[in-house]
């Protein structure tokens, strides 16, 4: 989904800011710090990083910490440990955007057993159990 216009340098600094996310994601992170690492102005960072992996730079963010966050709560941490571990600094959007992105609530996915991605490799259930944004 990359633009026409966006060059193979473009590109190189946006996954450096998209490697920043996923490296850095339990800081405190914004677009102005993203964007300087990609070599770009705020606006247009947020621009170029849409259009070359669909979604803003804070819903990738997002997605990412309720990716670990996930995870943690299959090893059974408490939803505030787990909240706060990830860097979200809201337990209530913390939760809404958990029941938006997984479909139930921290606290459900949780308490449900996980059985089938114990019992996998760690990379196959990264994969399988990776969250996705639908519009």
């Amino acid at each position: 989904m990359v633009a026409a216009s966006q060059t193979p340098q473009t590109l190189a600094h946006l996954r450096r800011a998209r490697d920043l996310m996923d490296r850095d994601y339990a800081e405190p992170l914004d677009v102005p710090t993203m964007a300087t690492k990609a070599l770009m102005s705020p606006a247009h960072f947020s621009r170029e990083f849409k259009a070359a992996y669909g979604e803003t730079p804070y819903s990738y963010l997002m997605t990412r910490r309720i990716e670990r966050a996930m995870a943690l709560l299959r090893n059974g941490m408490s939803v505030t440990d787990a909240c706060t571990a990830v860097g979200a600094t809201s337990l209530g959007s913390f939760s809404s955007t958990f029941t938006e992105i997984v479909g139930e609530t921290p606290s459900s996915y949780r308490a449900r057993p996980h059985e089938a991605a114990e019992a996998m490799p760690l990379c196959v259930a990264k994969i399988l159990t990776r969250p996705a944004r639908y519009a």
